[in-house]
């Protein structure tokens, strides 16, 4: 009986221990930062439970300490816990921002894209300022393998798992898509290095664009951004200069997301 008692008061104190630890991280979000002072006070503990509690969290990365204050803040594990819940909500309202300035910026519309088997589909889009519009596409699927989104999403797939993902044989939309899984695993050896995608009247003729990756926080490729416009205004001379500016943009989006790579 007393080897029982004390395996229940083991746990007992296990449970409490988490229960603490919780409310330090909740304590510090309602207050923003807080020291080890202020949270034992709001706790009704000792500073040196606090300090064993925090020094915990800290290890793990749930809270950070402010060096010039000796204070905490909540970490960047509650980022990563919050963005593999609600990935796609937080992409959506963190991307709208972000593409509207890009948009503003180069006067081309801008989109996120999110791969869906060997299609991609549009969630966020900002029109261009540019005195032809392009039509809208939100919600719009679109072939991965003609898109520059769609590159830059397959790009990180391992040759097995891309010809798994897009199938045996590609269709062709204009005489400049790519119909050969070969030509495509070849030209995403070239995403890779660069960073981003283009797509030269693939999908359409007279539709240009360029793709730059979107992370999520843990490193992984989770959307795309793209540039497009028609191809007498984004011409092939514009790639480069137009994909460093959506290089910088998706790099915001990351980061917002919880990717500090």
């Amino acid at each position: 009986m007393a080897k029982q008692d004390g395996e229940d008061t083991g746990r007992a104190a296990a449970v409490q221990s988490v229960d603490r630890a919780l409310l330090v991280m909740e304590i510090i979000a309602k207050l923003g930062q807080a020291g080890v002072t202020e949270i034992a006070a709001e706790l009704g503990v000792h500073k040196s439970t606090v300090s064993r509690l925090v020094a915990v969290l800290e290890s793990r990365g749930y809270v950070e300490q402010l060096s010039d204050r000796g204070k905490y803040r909540l970490g960047f594990s509650i980022v990563r816990l919050a963005g593999s819940t609600s990935a796609q909500v937080d992409l959506v309202g963190q991307s709208q921002g972000a593409c509207n300035a890009l948009a503003a910026e180069t006067g081309e519309t801008t989109n996120i894209a999110v791969l869906d088997g060997n299609r991609i589909i549009n969630i966020v889009e900002a029109a261009g300022t540019g005195s032809i519009a392009l039509r809208s596409w939100v919600g719009q699927s679109c072939p991965a393998h003609a898109t520059s989104s769609g590159k830059m999403l397959l790009s990180g797939l391992a040759p097995a798992a891309l010809r798994k993902q897009v199938g045996p044989k590609l269709e062709g939309y204009t005489v400049n898509t790519l119909t050969k899984v070969a030509d495509l695993a070849a030209q995403l050896v070239a995403v890779r290095e660069n960073g981003w995608a283009s797509v030269r009247e693939e999908l359409e003729i007279g539709l240009n664009a360029v793709a730059a990756p979107v992370f999520d926080s843990n490193g992984a490729i989770v959307a795309a951004l793209s540039v497009s416009g028609p191809s007498y205004r984004l011409g092939p001379d514009r790639f480069a200069p137009m994909a460093e500016l959506a290089i910088a943009s998706a790099a915001d989006i990351s980061r917002r997301l919880g990717y500090f790579g």
